[in-house]
């Protein structure tokens, strides 16, 4: 992939988009194409498969479902393609992704069982079983693996086998995990996942996807058609009959996702999750010389985003520590737990440990500026 210019590089330190590569954004560049020419199709087909290797998804079994739209569409897509007639959803729901698929049900009057738990630690899965064990009417089990709002790591696969006992489906939304934390479907228990370009494969914003059970989602062909556009089988045999999305696909955003795959499989698995590990590693440390601290125990957090306690002194400014990095090229975003005063860092793009020490040098700058002495002591 030729880049004709470099681009000015922003580190993206919010929970997404992420940052990207200078050959991902110049894979936008393309001839114009009809997308029902038989090239996009070839193209369209090695996408879905790479998207079903990337989580070991047996293609006999597995297949990837895309569709046009940020990472909000596909769990609408999930949410009311799955679920028969008569039949409820149960979402384990201990963030704001989780609850954003409660709203999604009631949005389309589906019933749902809204399982809350608080937002900075793990679900009580004595809980989710007695549920699933009185309610035989439930058919569908939601969660999100890692809840960016906080950095929780869910245990899916615990929670997964929970479903499976109970006869129901497990549905994961893994769309800041795929492909940066190593993830096997059959070994998770997910029968689908939902995923998008944005962030953990470091694309761009407009395209996503669900890798599925092929079984499950031609069953669903005899559900309920709650949405036209939305709706997750009419799309499968579009794409399996015609090879074409059924609506007309963000063209260049699909070109991109192509050359951020071909990259993800140049790093490794194994590479990007250590990697990132060491984003994370970096984080910590930085956090420690600054005087901060951390919300979520470290056992459970997911090494992709560390939601850091602000300062409990007039002197702290958020919107001054974002604007200050934000002019050197470092974006951080606040906090999203209800009631306490928190921002995140987070590490899901094209960056190393590197970019994480050069965004700590700013920051330390900005609490100065704001009339710190660090590290901060209480």
């Amino acid at each position: 992939m030729e880049v004709v210019k470099h681009v000015k590089r922003n580190v993206l330190l919010n929970p997404g988009p992420a940052t990207t590569s200078d050959t991902v954004k110049y894979a936008q560049v393309v001839p114009d194409i009809c997308p029902r020419e038989k090239e996009f199709v070839e193209v369209m087909n090695e996408i879905r498969e790479d998207l079903v290797k990337i989580v070991h998804g047996d293609p006999s079994k597995y297949t990837a479902v895309v569709f046009a739209g940020s990472g909000t569409i596909i769990q609408d897509v999930c949410v009311n393609s799955l679920i028969p007639a008569n039949k409820k959803i149960c979402v384990v729901n201990n963030g704001a992704y989780s609850s954003r698929m409660v709203e999604i049900a009631g949005y389309y009057n589906i019933p749902c069982v809204n399982l809350e738990f608080p937002t900075t630690g793990l679900a009580n899965l004595n809980v989710v079983k007695e549920t699933l064990e009185k309610d035989k009417d439930i058919a569908v089990v939601a969660t999100v693996h890692h809840e960016t709002g906080t950095g929780v790591l869910n245990p899916i696969r615990d929670i997964g086998k929970i479903a499976h006992d109970n006869d129901c489906i497990f549905v994961v939304d893994t769309i800041s995990t795929y492909g940066l934390i190593p993830l096997n479907m059959e070994e998770e228990n997910v029968d689908f996942l939902m995923a998008s370009g944005q962030k953990g494969l470091a694309a761009m914003a407009g395209v996503s996807w669900t890798v599925g059970n092929i079984k499950e989602i031609e069953k669903s062909k005899n559900y309920p058609k709650r949405s036209y556009y939305c709706n997750l089988y009419m799309q499968y045999d579009f794409l399996e009959r015609v090879g074409e999305m059924h609506f007309t696909p963000p063209v260049q955003t699909i070109y991109a996702l192509r050359q951020a795959i071909k990259e993800y499989w140049k790093e490794g698995e194994q590479a990007r999750w250590e990697r990132l590990t060491k984003c994370w590693e970096a984080i910590h440390k930085g956090i420690e010389e600054i005087g901060l601290s951390y919300v979520i125990d470290k056992g459970i957090q997911s090494r992709l985003v560390v939601t850091i306690n602000a300062p409990e002194d007039p002197k702290f400014d958020f919107f001054k520590l974002h604007d200050y990095c934000y002019e050197r090229d470092f974006t951080i975003y606040p906090g999203k737990i209800f009631g306490l005063k928190t921002f995140r860092v987070c590490n899901l793009g094209q960056i190393t440990h590197r970019d994480i020490e050069d965004f700590f040098v700013v920051a330390k700058e900005a609490f100065r500026k704001m009339g710190f002495t660090l590290p901060i002591t209480k």
